[in-house]
């Protein structure tokens, strides 16, 4: 009764119906062909076997953060001792460089670090654009664009202008993490509310901007707080019409793996490699209007994240260089990976490799010699930690 149940659900939730949380989460009793069966035909639908990256450069100005999140292991505490703060200088130096070597887009968040000034910020824009006029600049977490409000009285709407002027393009989805208030409050009490969350983003949208939307998982979190997550993403994004012309939306939904090395979380309990797959593919079944789901390597791992792609995901991120945030907390993704690996694994998992730009433009893709691949070639009894 419960499986017949669970494909019923499954049913509505692929004809888009309105279905409440405490229902989608039957869909994890679901076994996991079966959901990657549905999540698969979506994604093949928009994108065929097309896999998406970019050549992309993150930077992280700064480790030193005036709030405490339990799960945060890149930021300078009693655990990593190792504070510092970059000049406007050094983060020109390395985003020209970048630049100059092909990268199409850098990335930048930062900690919240109490003693940058808000100009320090604009500044900080504006001049990466002279240097590098071409480049996409993805920067600013909605967590960021809070702390700016709060330290500066500011206004969010005010902070974000500032920024469309001094030259960002989209915003990343960081900062996100869970809705559920009550565990908000425990793993990150004094960052930004998930309310503002939503209301930043829909802000940046109404400038006529894109940005991304995240979720952290594998935490403390219960399944049902993912879907109410992914719930409230979904009643967030804009209408078919501003996403498709690229002029105001969500672009992607990243779920997030919790990385749990260096941190005051304590973790005991970490979800499986099926798990993992099923929260991908109930989230592309579900954000139906949101075009890209992207399985991050940096957190999941390549090999993971490869798979992924046959259970709903899109893309996988990019080169990113160089990496701190998910690399401080175990991660295996401090120093990037080359274009070529990124094609060559593409093409070996049996998808054809895209290059886009941040708003998903496509750029150029790889289709030749691509390999066949079968849901049979993969063992997915593996943990997320033996993954990758």
């Amino acid at each position: 009764m419960r499986a017949k149940e669970s494909k019923e659900i499954l049913q509505k939730a692929i004809n888009n119906e309105n279905l409440k949380a405490s229902e989608l989460v039957k869909l994890y009793e679901l076994d996991i062909f079966t959901l990657g069966e549905a999540a698969d035909s979506i994604r093949t639908q928009k994108f065929g076997k097309k896999t998406f990256f970019n050549i992309n450069r993150h930077i992280n100005p700064s480790n030193i953060c005036a709030d405490i999140c339990k799960f945060c292991a890149f930021s300078a505490h009693r655990k990593n001792p190792n504070a510092y703060q970059m000049s406007l200088g050094e983060i020109i130096s390395q985003a020209y460089n970048s630049y100059q070597n092909g990268a199409k887009e850098v990335h930048i968040v930062s900690s919240h670090n109490p003693n940058y000034s808000y100009g320090w910020y604009m500044d900080m824009f504006k001049e990466v654009r002279k240097a590098c006029p071409e480049i996409h600049i993805k920067a600013m977490t909605a967590a960021e664009v809070d702390f700016l409000d709060r330290k500066f009285n500011k206004g969010y709407k005010r902070v974000l202008e500032d920024m469309a002027e001094a030259g960002v393009d989209s915003m990343p989805g960081g900062g996100a993490e869970i809705f559920d208030e009550k565990v908000r409050a425990y793993i990150c009490k004094g960052k930004v509310k998930s309310h503002r969350w939503l209301e930043i983003h829909r802000y940046w949208h109404s400038l006529g901007k894109m940005s991304n939307a995240t979720m952290l998982f594998g935490h403390i979190e219960s399944k049902e707080h993912r879907i109410d997550h992914i719930l409230r993403l979904k009643d967030s994004q804009n209408s078919k019409e501003r996403v498709e012309s690229k002029s105001g939306g969500f672009n992607a939904f990243i779920p997030l793996l919790y990385q749990k090395q260096n941190n005051y979380l304590r973790v005991e309990n970490f979800p499986s490699g099926q798990e993992i797959l099923k929260t991908i593919a109930i989230a592309r079944i579900i954000l139906q209007n949101i075009p890209h789901i992207k399985a991050y390597w940096a957190t999941l791992g390549l090999n993971l994240a490869l798979v992924a792609q046959e259970f709903g995901a899109d893309d996988m991120d990019g080169t990113i260089e160089f990496e701190s945030i998910q690399s401080a907390a175990g991660a295996k993704s401090k120093n990037g990976i080359t274009k070529q690996e990124i094609i060559s694994q593409i093409k070996s998992a049996g998808f054809i490799p895209v290059e886009r730009d941040s708003l998903y433009n496509e750029i150029c893709d790889y289709t030749q010699d691509i390999p066949q691949a079968t849901h049979a070639n993969i063992s997915l009894s593996n943990s997320a930690g033996n993954v990758g």
